[in-house]
């Protein structure tokens, strides 16, 4: 069952999502503001490119439970988690100048070029899979947290966007139809949907640490000097 094999081969990342610093700040209600509202900005960076990706993704796949699967994806992260990033974008008055004086991270920008790359390097199942680990990892967060809460009531908002049984019963309807995609794949295609998990989870993970950290591209040296 391909939801099994990917879970366990990526549970080093899967799991220390649960535990990793700026989660455990969202349910404790001591994440910074200032990490916070980093992860909103390269977050909206990777969610608009994540919709674009249900929508190129379904334009490719035969299947049509899947392509209906995904372009309702589309429509739900519209209606859904993107506006309520911009319910928390007024709140925090991040401007469209702070959005645009911000450089992409490069979590960021490799977790949505690792997608992109699975609709040239890929097929169009291993894209499907590629995209998997955000929902159900944010759905497998959100029941947690929301079992204590949090203080904070930004970070309690955010995490009840993920814990209601519309999101898990949408997380188990992917999870059926990738298990029956990796079912009719032939071995070299269901390799390359664990390969596009298992990335994905790792890049979850990174998004946690990217958003602590503020993470930034390195600046290189300064003070060299071109010879071109």
């Amino acid at each position: 069952m391909f939801t099994k094999i990917a879970r366990e081969k990526s549970a080093p990342y899967w799991e220390g999502s649960f535990t990793h610093p700026f989660v455990a700040g969202l349910q404790e209600g001591t994440l910074s503001d200032e990490a916070f509202r980093y992860y909103l900005i390269q977050d909206g960076y990777y969610l608009d490119h994540f919709s674009k990706l249900h929508r190129l993704i379904a334009e490719q796949v035969e299947d049509e439970e899947v392509k209906e699967m995904l372009l309702t994806g589309a429509d739900h992260l519209k209606e859904g988690e993107m506006s309520i990033r911009e319910d928390f974008f007024t709140e925090l008055g991040i401007t469209d100048e702070a959005v645009a004086s911000t450089d992409i991270a490069p979590t960021a920008y490799h977790y949505v070029s690792h997608m992109y790359r699975q609709l040239i390097d890929g097929t169009p199942n291993s894209a499907v899979a590629g995209l998997l680990p955000c929902a159900w990892l944010y759905q497998e967060i959100g029941t947690e947290l929301i079992k204590t809460g949090s203080p904070h009531q930004l970070y309690q908002r955010w995490i009840e966007t993920y814990s209601g049984e519309e999101s898990k019963e949408e997380v188990a309807h992917k999870c059926a139809l990738l298990n029956r995609l990796y079912e009719e794949s032939d071995k070299e295609e269901q390799e390359k949907m664990i390969e596009a998990f298992y990335v994905s989870a790792q890049m979850e993970y990174l998004f946690w640490e990217m958003a602590y950290t503020h993470q930034k591209w390195p600046e290189g040296e300064k003070d060299a000097i071109s010879n071109y």
